[in-house]
């Protein structure tokens, strides 16, 4: 018998969103985005991510029928070497990685920022996040480089450089 993969569906960042922000900001979550946050810093994130709308935006992931959130997913503007683009980032709770959820919420979160811009859209995850890089070969993003990436502000860390062309989507 066949296993009945669920419904993934990328919601508009909300106020409710916020416990969800401080789940996925758990130790286990963010040990290759430098540790997790100050409580004061995910509030901060919260807000950022509410506000959003104009340079980008935030989803909840959703899985359905069960209307329940299992991480959050969204693109933002960048400037990439003078070029405009999008930076896409994704976070998906441990009890539900490895099943192909956060590849389909980027795939949506894609199909949203091509629909405001027709930008290049860029993804820099840590060179120790074998399931993040997955995610990238997998959705058919190019690799350019290795690269430092200063994530959160005054943390380096070494990401790989990934880009996705606009016209290899549609």
């Amino acid at each position: 018998m066949r296993e009945q993969r669920e419904i993934v569906q990328i919601k508009g960042w909300e106020e409710d969103d916020l416990d969800l922000l401080f789940q996925l900001n758990a130790p286990e979550m963010m040990n290759h985005l430098g540790g997790p946050e100050r409580e004061e810093k995910v509030f901060s994130r919260h807000q950022r991510y509410l506000a959003l709308k104009d340079k980008g935006s935030m989803y909840s992931i959703q899985l359905q029928p069960q209307n329940e959130k299992v991480g959050s997913v969204g693109f933002w503007h960048k400037s990439v070497d003078g070029e405009e683009a999008y930076e896409v980032g994704w976070s998906v709770l441990p009890s539900f990685q490895g099943k192909g959820i956060a590849t389909r919420a980027t795939k949506l979160a894609i199909k949203e920022a091509l629909a405001k811009n027709n930008w290049a859209i860029h993804a820099f995850p840590s060179i120790d996040n074998p399931g993040s890089n997955a995610i990238c070969r997998k959705l058919h993003f190019s690799f350019l480089t290795e690269c430092e990436f200063e994530y959160p502000p005054g943390n380096l860390m070494r990401c790989n450089h990934w880009r996705l062309e606009a016209s290899s989507i549609r």
